[in-house]
């Protein structure tokens, strides 16, 4: 009997879920608000409802094999969300647990990052890989590592943190509650903050009545504009440095962007490629890649989660 998997992307403003078959076609998605469920229950019982009934035409023909799900904070070990900060629900839930009981199968959690690091890996340009680096330039920095074809979990199940790298010990507040973590520089919100003091330092006004997001300030540098370009080399100039010093610990044969910022193009792949050779030990130089994500914007959520359970199968 032929399979599919349910993937599963819990946001804090939203839930993505869909169907997806073993070559990563998505037979089925949709998505609701998942802050209308400050109950975890409630949202697990609504999203259970919708997967049952997208995939009961399919049932005679094919086997649920499994539930991936993407989360923020996830615990893989555990099957937990733990004190996630962007969600409305408090503490340890045992969300994996929760979803295995309404759907009578396997399910695998891990943090978002990590899924799409894996579904980087069976569906995306990493197919072949064993050894790479995924990082995700969204509103913070995620990533996940990916090392002799495994993803490092250490311990605890949260090793990786590459956006929590202290970049400068007097940095920018972090929402860790540091100064200086790589994503307060290396993000779309590190961009914007940084597109703002280049303007303050230059005693300049705003280009817009309205906040200056990351889209507009790739369409300034796209224009010409100095301070946007000047934004993204700084921004790209410590993307690459923490690139470098990331290599040290995996030799990975390439590194994945991913996310909004890294659409942006050669405005943030030319001046992270000049750094990251230039901070490269001698033994790594002209190695290793830094690529464009063939995963989706729209895509790669549901392919990241769902690939939790491709992986185990395959």
């Amino acid at each position: 009997m032929k399979k599919l998997v349910a993937g599963i992307d819990i946001g804090g403003t939203n839930t993505k879920f869909g169907l997806v078959d073993s070559t990563g076609n998505i037979l089925f998605k949709e998505m609701i608000p998942t802050d209308h469920f400050p109950i975890p229950e409630d949202l697990v019982t609504e999203v259970c409802e919708h997967i049952e009934k997208a995939f009961h035409p399919f049932a005679p023909n094919y086997q649920l094999a499994g539930v991936g799900i993407g989360a923020p904070n996830g615990n893989y070990f555990k099957g937990t969300i733990e004190f996630a900060p962007n969600l409305k629900w408090q503490g340890i839930i045992p969300l994996a647990k929760l979803f295995s009981e309404r759907l009578n199968c396997k399910v695998i959690l891990t943090n978002d990052a990590n899924a799409a690091a894996i579904g980087e890996m069976l569906f995306g340009g990493a197919k072949g890989m064993n050894n790479f680096i995924f990082i995700t330039l969204g509103t913070g920095l995620g990533s996940g590592i990916v090392v002799n074809s495994e993803m490092v979990y250490g311990h605890d199940s949260f090793a990786g943190e590459i956006g929590h790298v202290i970049m400068f010990t007097d940095g920018r507040q972090c929402g860790c509650g540091r100064r200086g973590c790589l994503e307060t520089y290396c993000s779309a919100t590190g961009i914007k903050r940084t597109y703002s003091d280049l303007l303050i330092s230059k005693h300049e006004t705003p280009d817009s009545d309205k906040p200056a997001d990351a889209k507009f300030i790739y369409d300034k540098a796209f224009s010409g504009n100095g301070n946007a370009i000047e934004a993204f080399n700084y921004t790209g100039n410590i993307l690459g440095l923490a690139l470098a010093n990331s290599v040290a610990y995996t030799s990975p044969e390439a590194i994945f962007l991913f996310g909004g910022l890294a659409l942006a193009g050669d405005f943030i792949f030319k001046p992270t490629i000049e750094s990251f050779e230039k901070n490269l030990l001698a033994i790594y130089k002209n190695k290793i890649k830094i690529l464009p994500s063939l995963l989706t914007e729209n895509n790669a959520a549901l392919l990241g989660a769902a690939s939790l359970v491709w992986k185990e199968i395959k």
